[in-house]
Order: C-alpha cells, then sequence, then structure tokens
C-alpha cells in the first residue's frame, strides 16, 4: 500500500445534537497521511463539537471515528496515541516561563528531554522568549506555545482547533510555513479547523465545508482551483447550492 494512501482519520456518521437543537448531523470524511485538511465553515457550524467528539473531549450521541484504525469507543488510548491537538482556547500556566509549560506538558509522555522541548520551541519561533512568564504573552504568542506543545510527542495526527486565530499577518504566514514544514518533513498528517477562507486555501490541501452542522462537500484544494477563481467563490457556490444563503 502506498504509504501517503495510509488511511489516518476516519468519522462516519457522527452526530450529536444539543437540546436547542443545533449540533452535528452524520458527519463523513477520512483524511490520508500527509494530508493537510481543512475543515471549513462559520462560527457555530459545528467544527468544535466534531473535534471534542474525534478527541474525546464529547461523547456523540451516534458514529464512530477510528484514528490509525482504532475506534475512539473501543481503544480510545491506542486511538490517541500518535494524536496531537489543541481544542479551543490554548491554556497556560501564566507565571510558568515558555521553557516551564512545555517541561509540565512533557510529564505526560515517554522520552521528551530538553533538546525537544527546546526543538519545538525554535519550530514555532518562541526559542528567544524560552525564559518569560506566558502572562506576558500575546495571544498570538500563546496560540504558538499551545502548538509547541501539540507536537512535543511527534505526533502522526495533529488536530488544530482555529489555530490561526490572533495571530497576525506575520504569526499567519509562520504558522503556515510550519504547518506545511511538518506535514513535508515529517509526512505528519493535519485537521484544521477554521473561518478563514483566505488561510484554509492557502494552508490545505483538501478542504471539508460545513455548514449548519452538516457536511456540504469534501474536494481537493487543487481540483477547487482548477474550476473555481477562489476558495470563497467555491464556498459561496456551494452555501447557494445547498439553499443556506
Amino acid at each position: 500500500m502506498d504509504k501517503n494512501m495510509e488511511k489516518v482519520l476516519e468519522v462516519s456518521g457522527l452526530t450529536k445534537t444539543y437540546k436547542n437543537k443545533r449540533g452535528i448531523y452524520d458527519i463523513n470524511f477520512e483524511i490520508y497521511r500527509g494530508e493537510i485538511f481543512g475543515f471549513l465553515g462559520p462560527n457555530g457550524a459545528g467544527k468544535t463539537t466534531a473535534m471534542k467528539i474525534m478527541t474525546g473531549l464529547m461523547r456523540a450521541d451516534s458514529g464512530d471515528v477510528k484514528i490509525f484504525g482504532h475506534s475512539i469507543h473501543d481503544s480510545f488510548e491506542s486511538a490517541m496515541e500518535k494524536v496531537g491537538c489543541i481544542i479551543e482556547t490554548v491554556e497556560s500556566y501564566p507565571y510558568m516561563t515558555a521553557y516551564e509549560n512545555l517541561k509540565q506538558a512533557s510529564r505526560y509522555y515517554r522520552d521528551i528531554d530538553d533538546k525537544r522541548i527546546d526543538e519545538v520551541l525554535e519550530i514555532t519561533g518562541l526559542i528567544k522568549y524560552k525564559a518569560e512568564r506566558t502572562k506576558n504573552f500575546s495571544l498570538g504568542m500563546k496560540q504558538r506555545l499551545g502548538i509547541a506543545s501539540s507536537i512535543l510527542s511527534r505526533p502522526e495526527l495533529v488536530i488544530l482547533d482555529e489555530p490561526l486565530n490572533g495571530l497576525d499577518v506575520e504569526g499567519m504566514v509562520e504558522m503556515r510555513r510550519l504547518i506545511k514544514h511538518l506535514s513535508d518533513t515529517q509526512n505528519s498528517t493535519f485537521l484544521i479547523s477554521s473561518h478563514l477562507i483566505h488561510d484554509v486555501e492557502l494552508t490545505c490541501n483538501k478542504i471539508g465545508i460545513i455548514l449548519d452542522g452538516k457536511m456540504l462537500s469534501i474536494d481537493y484544494t487543487d481540483n477547487i482551483l482548477a474550476n473555481y477563481a477562489s476558495l470563497e467563490n467555491y464556498f459561496i457556490s456551494e452555501v447557494e447550492r445547498n439553499g443556506s444563503i
């Protein structure tokens, strides 16, 4: 089997309904090794709900998620063994330094030494702030620290909920470079949620559009841009086609 066709994440029939009738309905998609999958939709579309279920933070009403062939219901620890993630807000200990925060996080994994901590600080552009307390960090710097923490254990699948939030233009460019670098050099696979159409277009090579809790379409970015002037045009077309605009 071609390594690039190895199925990393398989989401099937994922459904979760809240009391207010909102939620997600019959979500299905697959991600293969090395892909950067953009989970694109407006705020409130259901992206975070789906990601919380995928990472065990919430239970679905029905459906399943398999990561590297392991069901999160039947063998959660095996499913999550090679996963790094940030869901919703990035948390850190404000009176600890960037290094101390990562040292604390490293206790949850095997074989993470100071060299690896320095490596992820370097990758995320935080090495010069290594000894600075995170209470002084901007939102963008906290976001980078969260990314550093999520890749500490060299995960093969990285799940990031709105990783570009709070970053300035320079930070967004650096984050895109980082994600592509990890995908290219370490064959890491990414699932990234975002409401920022332009940044998804520039970052992701496969895109799934979610709206009102339903998956409207899934396609490769190259295919989309071969038929539409931009991802925004495609997004509007898909939304109109589904009668939601």
